[in-house]
């Protein structure tokens, strides 16, 4: 194990990580010195240190905080409110959360045995955060991994492989399409509810919400139809110069799944016309293939930047519990 000292900060390698460019993927920091270290002098430390942990961000994609003294969602919130980012509201969003304090809420809540599949956070709706963080209060017994890939290298790599497919993706986008109960359900990976989608249990403040994203409503007897498209399914990552695999294409083709949705039809091109399936499932055996599966620590805390990093979870073991925050 290498390591590299800044001030407070430990720069340290583990197996699991990738190099790409000469950047570590993720950076991984840990405290200099743990037994001197407690919650304040992490929270200063981040203020003092944020140029150097924005740098991390933007050369690598991800950075993980290992061994820090964070325990508790409130200590989490802490840490998240040091950083100094803006807070999004999840309006728009697919997964089943719950908030847990402050700017904190639980992390998607479908059952243990399901694979949440690749994905940008939100990237189905016009304002998306930029920042996510993760962090373990629970580890997980066994699996339960969030792992994470760069989201250029697949671009690179699908453009490569299938140049037609995407140039048809960059000229047409993606329409998605959402069937929504009115309450969320639990037993789903995207069984959030229209209610909690907008905050709201009336039905024209959701018009009006939904209005502001983009988004049509279909209402139906027992809940509602949402689409939203075209919207592009590549964005271009100015920080770092190349183009980016943003879209929740996967994520929606093979795992939105449940009793209102068949995943089939829950992404298209953005003319209406079906997505080929073969290339659907290269493209995921891709993503699995160039990510990074770090095994959550109790503790750890996962800052990942939004757009040029795609993520997913691994089915797991209970007990385990990932609370996130999300940021302008």
């Amino acid at each position: 194990m290498s390591e590299k000292h800044v001030d407070e900060f430990i720069e340290i390698q583990l197996p699991y990580q990738k190099n790409f460019n000469g950047n570590n993927f993720p950076s991984i920091l840990s405290p200099k010195l743990s037994h001197q270290f407690n919650l304040l002098k992490f929270t200063e430390a981040i203020k003092e240190q944020k140029q150097y942990i924005e740098s991390l961000i933007n050369s690598s994609g991800a950075i993980l905080l290992r061994g820090f003294p964070c325990n508790t969602a409130s200590e989490f919130n802490q840490v998240v409110e040091a950083f100094g980012y803006e807070e999004l509201p999840y309006v728009g969003g697919a997964a089943p959360r719950s908030n847990v304090v402050g700017r904190v809420f639980t992390a998607n809540e479908s059952p243990p045995d399901q694979k949440i599949p690749f994905h940008h956070e939100m990237a189905q709706v016009p304002e998306f955060p930029s920042k996510l963080f993760f962090f373990c209060e629970e580890e997980p017994r066994s699996g339960g991994e969030t792992p994470i890939v760069l989201s250029h290298v697949i671009y690179d790599k699908m453009k490569e492989r299938f140049p037609d497919f995407v140039e048809k993706l960059e000229a047409h986008g993606l329409i998605y399409t959402r069937v929504l109960g009115a309450g969320d359900d639990l037993s789903s990976p995207i069984g959030r509810g229209w209610q909690s989608t907008f905050l709201t249990k009336d039905k024209s403040i959701a018009e009006e919400r939904a209005a502001r994203l983009g988004m049509k409503l279909e209402w139906t007897e027992d809940g509602v139809k949402t689409i939203m498209g075209p919207i592009p399914a590549i964005k271009f990552d100015k920080t770092r110069g190349h183009k980016v695999w943003f879209n929740s294409m996967v994520a929606a083709y093979t795992g939105w799944k449940d009793d209102r949705n068949d995943p089939v039809k829950a992404v298209t091109y953005g003319d209406g016309t079906p997505l080929p399936a073969d290339i659907i499932y290269k493209c995921l055996e891709l993503l699995d293939e160039e990510c990074v599966a770090i095994p959550w620590q109790k503790g750890d805390i996962l800052l990942i930047d939004n757009l040029a990093v795609l993520h997913s979870r691994r089915p797991f073991e209970p007990p385990r519990r990932i609370l996130a925050s999300l940021c302008k």
